[in-house]
């Protein structure tokens, strides 16, 4: 997967996760930082961004959460984290048993690669213009949240463009994606794999 998703401005539906997220106890010190909720247009590496995952009462919230975990040493973001190996992985294994979440997009870009570079610009979404649900690890940093989008292989109409797509779940298994007492290898097989690219200008 790229790096980029964006979110469709004057959706009624984003309404309860915008005011979710502005309202976050953790948002007064990403004011603090400089950082503002960015809940409409594309999203890039950095940017604050609304996310989904468990509260301190075990329930559910929206959090702002910075997209991107610091490279230590090295600047940089990482923005991805393969699902295949994020369990292992040590950038990536305390996340993906305890601190899973769920980032909304309205879709996202990719572009087709061939050997001569990146092609054709394609926006992604679900055939029926719904929301989608990235799987995503956070942890903090600074004492501030900061996450990745898992990837995985692509489906049969996104595989003839890129041979990476995000981890997308259907709704009815968010909440169990981000309850820490799931085991998150359970639900890969309900991964979300028939969308709709479009030439995007």
């Amino acid at each position: 997967m790229c790096c980029r998703y964006y979110i469709l401005p004057k959706d009624v539906a984003w309404d309860p996760i915008r005011e979710g997220a502005e309202h976050a106890r953790v948002m007064r010190r990403f004011r603090e930082a400089g950082l503002s909720l960015k809940c409409q247009g594309e999203l890039r590496p950095a940017d604050l961004a609304p996310v989904l995952a468990t509260n301190r009462e075990g329930g559910q919230s929206y959090f702002p959460m910075r997209w991107g975990f610091r490279l230590e040493g090295k600047g940089g973001l990482l923005i991805n984290a393969r699902s295949e190996t994020a369990a292992w992985k040590p950038s990536f294994r305390e996340a993906w048993r305890s601190h899973r979440c769920a980032v909304p997009a309205s879709g996202y870009y990719e572009w087709s690669h061939s050997a001569e570079g990146a092609g054709t610009r394609y926006a992604v979404e679900a055939p029926d213009a719904s929301m989608l649900w990235l799987c995503g690890l956070y942890r903090m940093e600074a004492g501030l949240p900061v996450f990745v989008i898992l990837t995985r292989s692509p489906g049969a109409a996104l595989g003839e463009i890129h041979d990476r797509m995000p981890l997308i779940l259907p709704p009815e298994a968010l909440s169990r994606w981000v309850d820490p007492g799931t085991d998150p290898a359970s639900l890969l097989g309900l991964a979300v794999t028939e969308l709709l690219p479009r030439a995007a200008c």
